[in-house]
């Protein structure tokens, strides 16, 4: 398990290395899969198992395990770009990801790190909506957004021949020439960013819908009912698109398309209309990648609130708030991946607090 971790730089001081740095990082890898979420609550768990770490992890721990302080001081050191590529370079080692597949791209805020002192932290990730996992993410600049972070996140991914979903902040002309030179499709929604483009797409369907016979649009929907409400999904599509002005400067761009909700609830009906630039030319995929960009949102965001209570966290201290942030996601491949029992995340989770065996198994299923 050590071997994933050992590219990463230890800038301490030598002759002044108690831990080794590799087997700190498992160990709270290991404390954070069995439902440790602070500092205090990582080294309280670590030492009541040194030895099952010993036995199970092939760790020394000569000096046994550090202080909560300790844990802090060495995780804010650590450099969050060379974790968080060997985050990637792990799955990428032991994971491929279908071609055709759809991966979803979008940021999140970790609230509780807010602070009059320190930058809020804010986190791009590329989710696999199929596997449900984390192909890697990124920090958003302090000085800067979500913007130039989605193509440097693109840079360390391997995504070749799968299709890209993400919202309005990457709907940008270099974003979409890294998509491009990734290999892979798109679906991007449009947004007040891109003012004067979103607004002569939305004329377009405008003028589709009530001209319907002199405009080439493909159209498919879905009708879900559940929790007391009745959604109908329609998607539509037109590769008319050589009137866009300077399109070529958006690679490989072929349709433009609209998803329109209706939502009842309660006998009360609200309609929304989302419109997007894509590659695809194909109105059944390009709904389907439309649809399920939300799993992004209800699959990795929430869980990570509801499971990891992430946005309560305050750990912020130099590069400690991000790092934590890509053991969060390390641990919930894990739970993810461990598929040879049906239980929930939070059920699972539970069980790893207090099952030594089950907690081996989960985090052994991966890095084997």
């Amino acid at each position: 398990m050590t071997k994933y971790f050992e590219e990463i730089e230890d800038t301490r001081q030598e002759g002044k290395i108690k831990y080794i740095l590799v087997e700190v990082i498992v160990i709270t890898i290991v404390a954070v899969t069995a439902g440790a979420e602070h500092w205090n609550e990582i080294a309280m768990y670590c030492k009541s198992k040194v030895d099952m770490l010993r036995r199970e992890f092939n760790l020394k721990l000569e000096n046994g395990v550090p202080t909560d302080d300790t844990f802090q001081r060495i995780f804010a050191i650590i450099k969050s770009d060379q974790l968080a590529k060997c985050f990637v370079n792990w799955e990428r080692s032991i994971r491929d990801i279908p071609e055709d597949k759809i991966v979803s791209v979008d940021g999140k805020t970790i609230c509780g790190s807010r602070d009059d002192n320190y930058i809020v932290i804010h986190m791009v990730s590329a989710w696999a909506n199929k596997t449900g996992i984390v192909l890697g993410q990124q920090r958003v600049d302090e000085k800067s957004n979500e913007i130039p972070a989605v193509p440097q996140l693109l840079d360390l991914i391997d995504v070749q021949n799968c299709t890209i979903t993400s919202d309005a902040m990457s709907c940008q002309k270099k974003t979409v020439q890294k998509i491009r030179e990734k290999n892979c499709n798109y679906v991007i929604c449009l947004k007040g960013n891109q003012e004067t483009l979103h607004d002569d797409v939305k004329l377009y369907f405008e003028t589709a819908e009530k001209e319907p016979g002199f405009y080439p649009l493909s159209k498919t929907s879905t009708l879900g009912k559940g929790h007391g409400r009745i959604e109908k999904r329609e998607y539509f599509l037109t590769t008319d698109v050589e009137w866009i002005e300077n399109r070529d400067e958006w690679a490989g761009l072929n349709a433009i398309g609209m998803a329109r909700s209706t939502r009842i609830v309660d006998e009360t009906e609200s309609v929304e209309d989302r419109y997007f630039i894509t590659l695809l030319t194909d109105v059944q995929m390009f709904s389907e990648a439309a649809r399920k960009h939300w799993g992004i949102e209800n699959n990795l965001h929430w869980c990570l609130d509801v499971n990891f209570d992430e946005d309560n966290c305050r750990m912020r201290k130099d590069n400690s708030g991000e790092n934590l942030a890509v053991i969060r996601h390390i641990d919930l491949n894990l739970y993810k991946s461990f598929t040879k029992v049906k239980l929930s995340m939070k059920a699972k989770r539970f069980r790893c607090s207090f099952d030594d065996q089950f907690l081996c198994n989960v985090i052994l299923n991966k890095f084997c």
